[in-house]
């Protein structure tokens, strides 16, 4: 079973943006909370881009994302947004198949996984 990640580009309204992601604090925590298999759920303001909203999910397998898409925090998260002045989105995941530290044991940073 491999993890999957979903990131994504939400663009909204700039002057709605903060508001909405604070607005959907209590969806994030209640999909961390109660979707089994959901192990990150974070949507952020983009502190270089006013308008834009950085999306990281994190699930345990594909069978829990597709899960998610069926639970009313899901539809709810969406609803949230198409009120609040969404612009564009662009969505994305990946099934990841491998895992590794950044840092070894000296602290020095590596993009290999070997």
């Amino acid at each position: 079973m491999s993890l999957v990640v979903v990131e994504a580009k939400i663009v909204v309204n700039e002057s709605k943006r903060d508001e909405m992601v604070a607005s959907s604090t209590a969806t994030q925590q209640a999909t961390r909370d109660d979707e089994a298999g959901c192990l990150v759920y974070c949507f952020a303001a983009d502190p270089v881009h006013a308008d834009t909203i950085q999306v990281y999910e994190l699930w345990e397998s594909e069978e829990a994302l597709h899960a998610h898409f069926d639970h009313p925090n899901y539809f709810a998260m969406r609803d949230l947004l198409a009120v609040g002045g969404l612009v564009s989105a662009e969505s994305r995941k990946h099934r990841v198949d491998a895992t590794a530290s950044v840092y070894d044991a000296n602290f020095t940073p590596s993009g290999h996984f070997d």
